[in-house]
């Protein structure tokens, strides 16, 4: 389904059409409805180390601002919708599938993604395209490791990352054709600020946030962040994405924080972090330039966005 989208109307701002139509039923229900939504927060403790990679001198979002306000479509495109509909997300057992031009594939359970690295908490910037921001400590480790176990070929160029679509648990998506899908070059992918996720807070992953294992790419805005994967394929070509698909002038594949390059329908030079009034300037790279701008050297970065 090809989104279409009047010039003038921010996507972050459409009401669908089945919500506003029950928005009266989902308010007088919002109670208890949110009461569910926090009992899924008393979710596993898990013990992870302090990351040198971790991002200094910001202050943390709350669980409660980031686990109740979330872009999820499979759960529904407001973003108070997916702490509620997540709830039929059943995440064990669970497998994520690496494959393609690789010389070991394999299907790790969630006990082996796990057990593969120590885990680190590593706080990072995360950059909506809609002009808003959270600071997370994340839980994980690099996605290097466990792309370094399967053995990539001298074949693979890309990295293709395809989240878990089932509509029996997922009967409120919309918006988007799924399964959801991203990728990333090779050397993106291997990145050591490339954060294969399993938890926040010191906790395991709420199902809202992308349950039970998820990508943070903390340069690059938030849809490129895959929640509940179930696939990676190492792969020659470069991959489909979601939103590229879905509107492709406005979604490039790399998605990179650039402040420089508008999107086409509001401003990227500016941002307001989720819980507060005021906004800040937006930083190249969403300040994380020193780290991974070479990844880039040589590239018209208007032209590949």
């Amino acid at each position: 389904m090809l989104i279409r989208k009047a010039p003038d109307v921010r996507s972050s701002e459409i009401t669908p059409r089945a919500v506003y139509l029950n928005r009266r039923a989902f308010l007088g229900g919002l109670p208890v409805a949110l009461a569910g939504a926090r009992n899924l927060l008393a979710t596993s403790k898990l013990q992870a180390v302090k990351s040198p990679l971790s991002t200094t001198g910001e202050k943390l979002n709350t669980l409660q601002q980031v686990s109740t306000y979330n872009n999820y479509y499979e759960f529904g495109m407001d973003k108070e919708l997916p702490a509620v509909n997540a709830r039929s997300l059943r995440t064990n057992p669970w497998t994520v599938s690496v494959e393609g031009e690789c010389a070991k594939p394999h299907k790790f359970s969630i006990a082996e993604i796990l057990a593969l690295a120590p885990l680190e908490e590593r706080v990072y910037r995360h950059r909506c395209v809609e002009a808003w921001s959270i600071v997370v400590p994340w839980i994980g480790y690099s996605l290097s490791t466990l792309l370094k176990k399967v053995e990539p070929t001298s074949k693979a160029r890309y990295v293709a990352f395809e989240t878990l679509w089932d509509q029996r648990q997922m009967p409120n998506a919309e918006g988007l054709n799924f399964p959801y899908v991203e990728g990333l070059r090779l050397d993106e992918a291997m990145h050591p600020l490339a954060l294969l996720t399993v938890g926040m807070f010191g906790e395991t992953l709420p199902p809202q946030d992308g349950a039970p294992v998820r990508m943070v790419l903390p340069w690059k805005y938030g849809f490129k962040s895959i929640k509940s994967i179930v696939r990676i394929k190492l792969q020659s070509g470069m991959p489909r994405t979601s939103w590229n698909q879905a509107n492709s002038g406005e979604y490039g594949f790399y998605s990179y924080v650039n402040p420089a390059v508008p999107h086409p329908r509001w401003s990227q030079g500016s941002e307001r972090r989720l819980g507060e009034f005021g906004k800040r300037k937006t930083l190249m790279f969403n300040g994380y330039g020193d780290q991974v701008a070479s990844l880039y050297n040589g590239m018209d970065l208007r032209v590949n966005f």
